[in-house]
């Protein structure tokens, strides 16, 4: 390479450099996964999904399927992130079993969550459980978004809560090897 091209070439990485992030406004980014969200200056993860929808990177999303990084297994279910709220992220196992969303009451008390009734359900193990329910404003994996939505608080010995039919209801789930998807039907 000759040195008026390599210059040429350090002066436009240098000025992506720049418009990146290497000041003090936050930026927004898209990920390789396609997905779109800024992190602000206290360190927390925006997420800017809707904002993002001419978004240059060809991603799932467009497409009308969403894609959930499995992270692990827990007994072989799927534990994939969900963001609550559009800013809080928590772990949650994907049980295509369960009629409604169960958080734990760590969630529940971090996402300010207030009991306004208390139903019974039964679970897997128990049958005419009761438990609380309240409100989050939204549930999002990947752009797939349900709002709204009312989620039963667990008892003190759950430590993981279970995302449920309530959420992905409207979408066909697939369970692979590595990633949960959710195509819009």
């Amino acid at each position: 390479m000759d040195m008026k091209r390599f210059f040429t070439v350090l002066a436009c990485l240098s000025e992506l450099v720049c418009l990146a992030g290497w000041t003090s406004v936050p930026k927004s980014a898209f990920a390789q996964d396609g997905s779109c969200f800024m992190v602000n200056s206290n360190g927390t993860t925006v997420d800017l999904t809707r904002l993002c929808s001419n978004s240059p990177i060809d991603s799932p999303t467009t497409k009308g399927v969403f894609t959930a990084p499995i992270k692990r297994r827990e007994s072989g279910i799927p534990v994939i992130d969900v963001t609550f709220n559009n800013f809080k992220r928590f772990e949650m196992v994907v049980d295509t079993g369960a009629s409604s969303t169960m958080i734990t009451r760590s969630m529940a008390s971090t996402l300010g969550v207030v009991p306004i009734k208390t139903i019974r359900a039964n679970t897997a193990s128990a049958l005419g459980v009761e438990f609380p329910v309240g409100y989050v404003q939204s549930i999002a994996v990947d752009g797939a978004v349900a709002a709204q939505v009312p989620v039963m608080i667990a008892g003190p010995d759950q430590d993981m809560g279970l995302l449920g039919h309530d959420f992905f209801g409207n979408y066909d789930v697939t369970i692979k090897q590595n990633v949960v998807e959710f195509r819009r039907r």
